[in-house]
C-alpha cells in the first residue's frame, strides 16, 4: 500500500484556520510540499507540462484545498437516499472511471474543510424523513479514504453519524489504508464497501489504486472492528474467460472474508456502462486502452443526465448477473445482493 502524496497543494481564501486546513497544512510542512495559493479551483492554470497529457498527469498529483459551496444534496439511487462530498475527483486512474465526463481536461484533487456545515445540513436532511431513517453516500463524486491520512475528514464523517439515530452512512473505496479509522466511534451506523474486481480488470485498467489483496485484507480488517460490511463488483465485463475470473474473484473473497452465522454483507453489482463523450475522454487519454466500448454490441439506454449510456444487451446482462448471483449465493449464503445494474 502506498499513500497517495501531492506534488503541490493549493489553499483557497481562508481554509488555512479551518480544523482540517491546519491538518493538511501540517502535512504538507511534515513531506516539504509545496504550499500555493488560489483564489478558486478553476484559476489554477501554471501546471507542468509540455502538452495536454503531461498536464493531466500533473493534474492528478494536485491538491486543492477549499470550501464546499453548494450544500444541496443530490438523489443517490439506487445505493442510498442522498450524497454528499468530502472530495471531488480522485488520485487512481481507472480507465473507465465514470468521473471522466464530469473531471474536465485537469482533474485535480479537491477536499472540502467545512465539514461542521455539511452535517447540519445532513441533519437537516434527516429531519425531513423521521421518524424513517435515511441513508448518505459519501464517495460518489471520489473516494474520501485516499486521502484520509491528509484530511482526516472521513473518520470526522463516521463519528458524525455515529452519534445519530436516524442516519446512517455508505463509504466505497478501492484503497486499503483503513488503520486511522478501526478505533472510530461508529456505532455500526457506517457501512464499508470495497470495490472488487477480477484480475483481469484490475491489471487492465485500474491504476493507482490498491490490489486485490490488499483491499481485501483492509476488507477483514472493518469487519473486526465491528462496520457493516459490502462489496460493489464493478465494472462487471465481459471480457473473455469472465465466468472462470468471476468464480475465482467470488471464492477468493471467501477465503478472506470469515463471518460468524448470519452476518450480513451486502453486494452490489454494477455492470460496465460507457456514454460517447466518456467514450471519447477515455481513448484520448489511454489510446491502447483495452476496454470494449463499441456501441454496436451494446444496449443504448438513456440516462438520468440527460445522455445516453451503453449497456449490455438483456440476455448478456442477464446471463452475467445470474452467474454471479449464484456464486455469492453459494459462498455467502447470509449475503444480500442489494441490486444489479
Amino acid at each position: 500500500m502506498n499513500l497517495w502524496m501531492p506534488d503541490r497543494v493549493y489553499f483557497e481564501p481562508s481554509v488555512r484556520e479551518t480544523i482540517i486546513g491546519k491538518r493538511i497544512l501540517q502535512f504538507c510542512h511534515d513531506h516539504n510540499i509545496p504550499i500555493l495559493e488560489t483564489t478558486a479551483h478553476y484559476q489554477v492554470r501554471d501546471l507542468p507540462g509540455k502538452d495536454e497529457k503531461a498536464k493531466y498527469a500533473a493534474a492528478k498529483k494536485t491538491l486543492i484545498v477549499g470550501n464546499k459551496r453548494s450544500l444541496k444534496l443530490e438523489v443517490c439511487k439506487p445505493s442510498a437516499h442522498y450524497q454528499f462530498s468530502l472530495m471531488t475527483n480522485c488520485p487512481g486512474n481507472c480507465e473507465y472511471c465514470y468521473l471522466f465526463s464530469t473531471q474536465g481536461k485537469k482533474p485535480y484533487v479537491r477536499v472540502y474543510v467545512n465539514t461542521e456545515e455539511l452535517f447540519e445540513t445532513i441533519d437537516k436532511y434527516i429531519e425531513k424523513r423521521l421518524p424513517n431513517a435515511t441513508m448518505f453516500e459519501a464517495a460518489s463524486t471520489g473516494d474520501p479514504l485516499a486521502v484520509e491520512h491528509i484530511t482526516g475528514s472521513l473518520r470526522d464523517t463516521i463519528e458524525h453519524f455515529g452519534r445519530l439515530d436516524r442516519g446512517r452512512l455508505r463509504v466505497v473505496t478501492k484503497f486499503s489504508n483503513v488503520d486511522s479509522l478501526l478505533d472510530a466511534k461508529h456505532n455500526g451506523h457506517t457501512r464499508f464497501r470495497f470495490t472488487i474486481n477480477t484480475n483481469y480488470i484490475i491489471n487492465n485498467f485500474e491504476h493507482n489504486v490498491d490490489d486485490l489483496d490488499s483491499r481485501l485484507k483492509a476488507a477483514a480488517k472493518v469487519a473486526r472492528a465491528g462496520y457493516p460490511l459490502g462489496f460493489i463488483i464493478a465494472p462487471i465485463m465481459l471480457h473473455d474467460h469472465w465466468r472462470e475470473e468471476y468464480r475465482k474473484l467470488i471464492e477468493n473473497l471467501h477465503q478472506h472474508i470469515v463471518f460468524k452465522e448470519k452476518s450480513t454483507i451486502t453486494f452490489e453489482l454494477i455492470q460496465h456502462r460507457f456514454t460517447m463523450n466518456a467514450k471519447n475522454i477515455i481513448e484520448e487519454r489511454f489510446p491502447n486502452t483495452k476496454l470494449s466500448m463499441d456501441p454496436e454490441k451494446r444496449l443504448r439506454k438513456w440516462g438520468k443526465y440527460g445522455r445516453f449510456k451503453y449497456v449490455y444487451p438483456k440476455d448478456e446482462a442477464q446471463e452475467a448477473r445470474e452467474y454471479i448471483e449464484d456464486l455469492i449465493k453459494k459462498h455467502f449464503p447470509y449475503g444480500h445482493i442489494q441490486y444489479f445494474t
